[in-house]
């Protein structure tokens, strides 16, 4: 996967685990960035669809004559 718009770079993102006691190489991190991007991705998406599904619930009849 190959996200444009990435906020943390592959060496924050090491930096970060490292300081954690996290031990991995560019590789991995990259890996670990990206399932968190997909995975945000995946989030907003999911609360978009269940936003425009409560819109639709909430009609009334009346209003859609």
């Amino acid at each position: 996967m190959n996200f444009i718009d990435k906020i943390v770079s592959i060496k924050q993102a090491t930096t970060i685990l490292v300081h954690n006691g996290v031990q991995i190489d560019d590789d991995e991190a990259n890996i670990i960035l990206d399932f968190f991007y997909l995975m945000s991705k995946n989030q907003k998406e999911t609360e978009e669809d269940k936003t425009a599904s409560t819109l639709r619930g909430n009609r009334t009849s009346e209003e859609m004559l």
